[in-house]
């Protein structure tokens, strides 16, 4: 049984519909907005633009991280360069570029 106890007037009533009908609108034009193409473009672009910079945030603290550990192998403390582990690499350089340019000379000849 329905229950027929509105005590509202008839302009109540129709204010109330008006209301109603004003939040209906705005309701709808929200979902328009949120199903438009540029709008469902542009929120997939700022995730992968979110995700991007995750990523490239993520590469940069582990590089940070591997350049500081080699650092400290060639740097003691005090910043003053650890002679008995640079050398070496040196040379090997030297002679890895060495035997690069002999090499060249070699396929050029």
């Amino acid at each position: 049984m329905a229950d027929t106890s509105d005590t509202r007037t008839p302009a109540q009533i129709e204010a109330d519909i008006k209301r109603r009908r004003e939040v209906l609108a705005e309701t709808l034009d929200e979902i328009g907005v949120r199903v438009h193409p540029k709008t469902i473009v542009g929120d997939a672009k700022a995730q992968v633009v979110a995700k991007v910079d995750h990523t490239v945030g993520r590469a940069y603290v582990q590089v940070n991280r591997v350049v500081s550990e080699v650092r400290a192998q060639f740097v003691d403390d005090e910043g003053a360069l650890r002679l008995e582990r640079v050398v070496p690499v040196a040379l090997l350089a030297v002679g890895v570029v060495g035997l690069f340019a002999v090499g060249s000379r070699r396929r050029k000849g």
